[in-house]
């Protein structure tokens, strides 16, 4: 725990304990071959890494696949990894590698991170679009036990004002509206409810107890018609889920 080793992960790794790891993230070379050099300081130092493979696509997969290997060994059941690659070798790293080591029931998602700029990528000349996105691939080490925990962000402004666009003249709380009234029947839900039965060849989407614990905790709008609702408070909606498209 709380330990940073600098060395080649593949000797520390088979040093380690088996399934011993929740988590994994990696940011392998990209098989871009290009020389890179980045300046730290103010003194002008340098530090620099080739991402240069003699032996081609072959030489790049076999050095990869086996420090994935063992990191899928490392994993315990509930963990899941992360690698990060971008359009080089995105495709030879999910084939042979990932579905081989994982297996591809196992393949969660292709994330596509969209970087700020195309690096000049796609300057004049060029005969391709600008390539602007890197991927991260997540796999499980087993998909019926993983731990996932969903991560949520703020709704927008604009999504508020057109979908939580009703206030609670009481408490002063914005809410959606929902229809209670389902295509399906879901037991016995065919009944009148304030005087009214469902909609033709619609039914009821609750029970009637049901209904009537939404009507006792004052979660049912009616319209003008004197339709029912069910209430959706704004501040209790966790927000909107984080999808596989990055766009920071």
């Amino acid at each position: 725990m709380n330990q940073l080793i600098l060395g080649d992960c593949y000797e520390v790794m088979r040093k380690m304990d088996s399934e011993s790891i929740d988590l994994i993230y990696l940011d392998p070379p990209f098989f871009s071959n290009r020389n890179y050099e980045v300046i730290w300081g103010d003194k002008g130092e340098i530090r620099s890494f080739e991402d240069r493979w003699s032996g081609g696509i072959d030489h790049y997969i076999v050095w990869l696949k086996e420090r994935v290997a063992e990191m899928h060994r490392l994993l315990k059941p509930t963990g899941s990894i992360y690698l990060h690659c971008d359009w080089h070798a995105d495709a030879y790293i999910r084939v042979y590698i990932l579905d081989k080591i994982f297996g591809d029931n196992n393949f969660k998602n292709k994330i596509t991170w969209k970087r700020a700029t195309t690096h000049n990528d796609s300057k004049q000349g060029a005969k391709h679009f600008g390539r602007v996105c890197d991927y991260i691939y997540l796999y499980t080490k087993d998909n019926k036990v993983s731990t996932f925990n969903t991560i949520f962000e703020d709704y927008t402004k604009e999504y508020i004002e057109s979908t939580y666009n009703k206030v609670e003249s009481k408490t002063n709380r914005k809410f959606k509206a929902s229809d209670l009234s389902a295509a399906k029947p879901g037991g016995d839900t065919y009944y009148q409810w304030n005087g009214k039965f469902p909609p033709k060849n619609r039914y009821w989407a609750y029970s009637k107890e049901n209904m009537q614990k939404f009507e006792d905790e004052s979660r049912i709008y009616y319209s003008s018609t004197g339709k029912p609702y069910l209430k959706h408070y704004l501040d209790e909606m966790p927000g909107v889920s984080v999808d596989d498209l990055w766009l920071n």
